[in-house]
């Protein structure tokens, strides 16, 4: 089963990037069938890359103060008409993935408790701690043997 890990945010506004720094250490663990993208924003070119793997975990940063602890979340294809050419959400993402490739996979989003967005490139202590259980847990998901279907 191919899983894609796409973390995304800005790394040059404090804790926006720590879905980012997450799928950069995903990426440092080698894991077989997970393809890694360590990414500023979602863009419609992705959807190809979605299209190729049988579930995605997108990883997010939260907005400052709505949430201390790590969250996961299924997602479905949205039901808006239209995407944004320049930036995209995760669910917006998925309904081109199917209009455009016929294929939906299963999808998680995986979202970091932050503390602030201002110019900075290091992590407050709520968003480091978040992405210390963050990276626990999603190592836990990707490593657990994956039960055939039937």
């Amino acid at each position: 089963m191919a899983t894609l890990v796409v973390g995304y945010g800005n790394t040059l506004r404090g804790d926006d990037g720590v879905g980012y720094l997450l799928a950069e250490q995903v990426a440092a663990w080698g894991l077989p069938n997970v393809k890694t993208i360590a990414c500023h924003q979602l863009t419609p070119e992705l959807a190809a890359n979605i299209a190729e793997c049988d579930r995605v975990i997108f990883i997010d940063a939260t907005l400052p103060g709505t949430q201390t602890e790590v969250a996961w979340r299924s997602l479905s294809p949205s039901d808006a008409p239209t995407l944004d050419a320049h930036r995209s959400d995760p669910a917006g993402l998925l309904r081109l993935t199917v209009q455009l490739y016929g294929n939906s996979p299963s999808v998680q989003q995986l979202l970091l408790p932050t503390a602030e967005m201002e110019f900075a490139e290091t992590l407050s202590a709520i968003a480091q701690a978040g992405l210390v259980a963050a990276a626990s847990q999603l190592q836990a998901f990707l490593t657990t043997p994956i039960p055939p279907s039937g």
